[in-house]
């Protein structure tokens, strides 16, 4: 679990992913020689913070994004949100300003005959319009659980780079934007697509703990959310994962979205599915995991990946 601590201690809100796209590139530089097999890198200014993984001759492409949600500071220490924090009074922030490291608190101001509520910082100076908050670092690790801010995504990233150490044909996609609704999904689908024919993909994300996802039973299949997936595609890897004897649960949900409802909305006609492990306290600095649930995520996309 070091590895996930030390992704979850890197800041990248959604617009800012350039810190953690350059630890991701040297931690694979540094250690992808203990890999089974050598993968070829896809960089360069055109994919902008994202970047692509591509081992032997890829039939799917798993995508995990490297953003998380935030906040903007704007006007007198009034924040605006970055994707969709949940919004309680007290959660710590920290970011960085040309004037110095900040570390400060969530304030929530119910408005009157509104439903939206002012946001604010507190801070002991005005802090620099731009300046992007995430939430402080508090990893927490028990027998059986992980909890920490931004296991969504930070613990899909680290389930494809545990995938990629055994990897022998596919690709993986670090992609960006996904909580604030970007557009470097499409890009590298078309990509993988138009060079590699890769017309399957598998959601390295993480999903939610509800009535009937449960925790420590398993990873999620997630059958559809706001994206509906295609069916015959669904039915394949279902087939595939009572085969690999990997506990898994199976999910259905009318809202929620990620890379693979990117993918849906493209021009390009790519099959894909969300598989991942569920949590409690969705977006907010208190996520939680089983550690059972984030085993059976890992064996679960090496299975497919083998055998898709």
């Amino acid at each position: 679990m070091q590895l996930l601590e030390e992704l979850i201690a890197i800041p990248g809100a959604s617009s800012d992913e350039s810190n953690i796209k350059q630890h991701l590139l040297n931690y694979i530089q540094k250690n992808k020689h203990k890999w089974n097999h050598q993968p070829q890198i896809i960089d360069g200014d055109e994919f902008q913070d994202t970047f692509i993984l591509v081992f032997g001759k890829p039939r799917t492409a798993i995508y995990a994004h490297i953003d998380t949600i935030g906040f903007s500071v704007s006007y007198e220490n009034q924040l605006v949100k970055i994707g969709g924090p949940v919004l309680e009074d007290g959660f710590q922030l920290v970011g960085k300003d040309s004037l110095g490291e900040i570390e400060t608190e969530l304030l929530v101001i119910d408005q009157p005959h509104s439903n939206t509520p002012q946001l604010k910082c507190i801070f002991s100076r005005t802090i620099e319009r731009g300046t992007i908050l995430t939430y402080k670092p508090n990893f927490r690790e028990t027998e059986s659980t992980i909890q920490t801010p931004y296991l969504d995504n930070r613990l899909g990233v680290w389930n494809a780079l545990k995938v990629a150490e055994t990897l022998e044909n596919g690709a993986i996609v670090f992609s960006t934007y996904e909580e604030h609704g970007g557009n470097t999904v499409s890009f590298c689908a078309n990509f993988l697509y138009h060079n590699y024919s890769v017309k399957q993909s598998l959601i390295s994300d993480i999903t939610w703990i509800t009535d009937h996802v449960h925790p420590g039973k398993g990873v999620v299949i997630s059958l559809r959310d706001s994206g509906l997936p295609r069916r015959s595609f669904l039915n394949k890897i279902i087939e595939l994962a009572k085969k690999s004897g990997i506990e898994y649960q199976l999910e259905v949900e009318s809202a929620g979205g990620s890379d693979g409802t990117t993918l849906q909305k493209s021009d390009l006609l790519i099959d894909w599915c969300f598989i991942g492990a569920a949590e409690d306290n969705v977006h907010t600095p208190n996520e939680i995991v089983a550690k059972y649930d984030i085993v059976c995520m890992v064996e679960l996309y090496r299975y497919l990946m083998e055998h898709l």
